[in-house]
């Protein structure tokens, strides 16, 4: 940006513009100098200077949006005065986008909007899906839904069952769309692109077995119901360390039943023909 303000100030030498370079960029001065020759002519630098107004325009705009968000929030939280003493000590350690509205300690506003429920421990949403969901739904609107099945079915995110003669015809999922369904499914999406996690592990299944496209859904559709059991019920996110797969679900179900009988039944070793050994 530098340069390019250099540029339409009238300054074209390329060495004083290369100047401007920034100490982590891996080009030397020299090699950014002779990027930087050019056939000056009038009508490409007479472009150059509209296009820098305008997106000087609009990065005003942006900020006193963001403003006007940050102002919009804090009425919202005086309103409920209960809420100011609620602070989380965990630091939100997600990288904030440059294109994200910049928001100072909104980790600590969200914490208090949504009533002590730390929505950023879940992987995948960022600033702007966090604001998204205030915006959408606030955090008294998850309330006029009974279950997560009634928030995730209004979100067209459940598949529509049709079921003639006890068979299913068909279970896709709705056409349709919001916003909130949009933002989560980008969640989704980031999902798929991270390593070790529970929900990242129940993505690549999915996709594994249907495609990409069905484990955007179907992940989104699983956030759905995390963020509506969490604001909800006032619970903090606790993934599982593992996501089990089924064989492995049935043997943990199996040696629990199993363990059952033998404290039933006072069962020793020798009893099941095992050595003590």
């Amino acid at each position: 940006m530098k340069i390019i303000e250099d540029i339409c100030n009238g300054n074209l030498a390329p060495k004083s513009l290369a100047e401007h370079r920034h100490y982590n960029c891996r080009k030397p001065k020299e090699e950014i100098a002779k990027a930087l020759h050019g056939n000056n002519r009038k009508d490409y630098l007479f472009g150059l200077k509209q296009e820098l107004k305008s997106y000087q325009f609009f990065q005003k705009n942006i900020k006193a949006c963001n403003k006007q968000i940050e102002s919009f929030i804090k009425n919202e939280l005086k309103q409920h005065p209960d809420r100011k003493k609620l602070k989380t000590t965990k630091k939100s350690h997600k990288r904030i986008n440059k294109n994200a509205p910049q928001i100072k300690n909104l980790n600590q506003i969200a914490f208090r909007y949504f009533n002590g429920v730390d929505l950023f421990a879940i992987e995948g949403l960022s600033h702007s899906s966090i604001l998204s969901i205030m915006s959408e739904i606030g955090s008294d609107g998850f309330r006029k839904f009974k279950t997560a099945k009634h928030f995730s079915s209004w979100l067209r995110l459940a598949p529509n069952n049709k079921i003639s003669g006890g068979k299913i015809l068909s279970n896709r999922v709705p056409k349709g769309s919001n916003r909130l369904k949009i933002v989560l499914r980008q969640a989704a999406n980031a999902i798929g692109n991270l390593k070790d996690t529970h929900l990242s592990d129940f993505f690549k299944r999915v996709a594994y077995r249907k495609g990409r496209h069905s484990a955007v859904s179907a992940t989104a559709r699983k956030l759905a119901v995390i963020i509506w059991n969490m604001i909800t019920k006032k619970m903090q996110y606790q993934p599982p360390k593992q996501y089990l797969f089924l064989d492995q679900k049935r043997k943990l179900g199996m040696m629990k039943r199993i363990k059952k009988q033998i404290d039933k039944f006072d069962l020793k070793p020798e009893d099941l023909g095992f050595d003590k050994n």
